[in-house]
């Protein structure tokens, strides 16, 4: 038997249990099931309420996530029985659905079976909804941080439409088998167009990002179980797009284009043009998600909530880990006390980690 993998499953059961007020003789009952589980078959199958409990805490223990305070809203699908990609795919579409909610979006994770089981799945997109990108003779077209795995979409057979804004198709891997990729319907993405509120002349970049941020190329572990395929979202923190997406140098780089409408001296970095630029970037991006309608949050109030969920930690006796630097938001981030605070970046379990790429 795997006394490893009993001795994760027992350290997980106790935390389940203790946190969701249940007796000691219950979780013993418990861990004595899948002792007798491990010892015949080398492994063992979680219950669902432990699934959806061990999902929760692995957002409550990632360093990197300033929205933790909503860790307990979190809806779990348990969709470990699926054998297809097909099956696969058309779980992933009801998860953009249902997360997205019509703009008022929804904390959601998808669980597809764990790498114990006969069939495993990998999901080769970052986030189910991308923008492909293309490095081309006359320059990147598109989002760059797309460019590796928009060439494997097109060696797979995917056709592209060359634009600044394509979305990606869904990339499913079965085993070791070869890949199958499908197009998202199109009644499923939500996108932002976005424009400012002062500035008419914004709307001309024709800019847009999409609504919902679904990571999908993340494992999660829970009790010592690896589901490698779980994609999980919340909603767009605005200096995602604001600061990064569409500001950085290597993605979007829009923050010269905005300085010389704004008739900045980008000549000069004394000018401070990139400061006023991207400000008024994340101005258009906020303003533009809520006259949308779609769930989106600042990164001031984003900061207050996490705030809220340090109190709250303390309150239950448990010590707020962190990632300082993703916390800290890429704008004015001392602004905020988390700039201010030191975090221990110690990895607890459950938890989601990164894995090495599939292609």
């Amino acid at each position: 038997m795997s006394k490893e993998l009993f001795q994760k499953a027992q350290e997980f059961i106790y935390q389940f249990y203790e946190e969701t007020r249940q007796t000691k003789e219950q979780a013993d009952r418990r861990l004595s099931m899948i002792f007798d589980e491990i010892e015949s078959t080398g492994t063992y199958t979680q219950l669902q309420e432990e699934l959806a409990y061990g999902s929760k805490l692995a957002w409550r223990n990632s360093n990197r996530c300033i929205g933790r305070f909503f860790w307990e809203t979190l809806q779990v699908i348990d969709k470990r029985l699926c054998n297809t990609e097909e099956e696969v795919a058309k779980a992933l579409f009801e998860h953009i659905k249902l997360a997205t909610n019509s703009g008022k979006i929804k904390p959601f994770i998808t669980v597809f079976p764990s790498n114990e089981s006969d069939t495993t799945f990998r999901i080769w997109n970052h986030q189910l909804i991308r923008y492909a990108g293309y490095d081309t003779k006359d320059g990147i077209l598109g989002d760059s941080s797309s460019i590796e795995f928009t060439k494997k979409c097109i060696e797979l057979g995917w056709e592209p439409t060359y634009s600044h804004f394509d979305i990606l198709p869904l990339v499913i891997q079965k085993n070791n088998e070869e890949p199958k990729w499908f197009t998202i319907p199109t009644e499923l993405i939500v996108e932002v167009e976005i424009e400012h509120p002062e500035y008419t002349w914004f709307k001309e970049l024709q800019l847009k990002w999409y609504g919902i941020p679904i990571i999908a190329d993340m494992k999660m572990e829970i009790g010592g179980l690896i589901y490698e395929a779980a994609p999980f979202n919340g909603w767009y923190m605005g200096t995602e797009i604001g600061a990064r997406n569409l500001a950085d140098e290597d993605r979007y780089n829009q923050l010269p284009i905005i300085a010389e409408l704004l008739e900045l001296n980008i000549r000069s970095n004394a000018s401070l043009w990139k400061d006023r630029a991207l400000i008024e970037l994340n101005l258009a991006v906020m303003h533009s998600f809520r006259r949308a309608g779609v769930s989106i949050v600042d990164h001031h109030t984003a900061a207050e909530q996490f705030k809220q969920f340090e109190t709250k930690e303390r309150k239950h006796k448990r010590e707020v880990t962190g990632d300082w630097t993703w916390l800290i938001p890429p704008l004015s981030p001392a602004t905020t006390h988390i700039f201010h605070k030191p975090y221990k970046n110690v990895s607890k379990s459950p938890n989601f980690y990164y894995q090495h790429k599939p292609y």
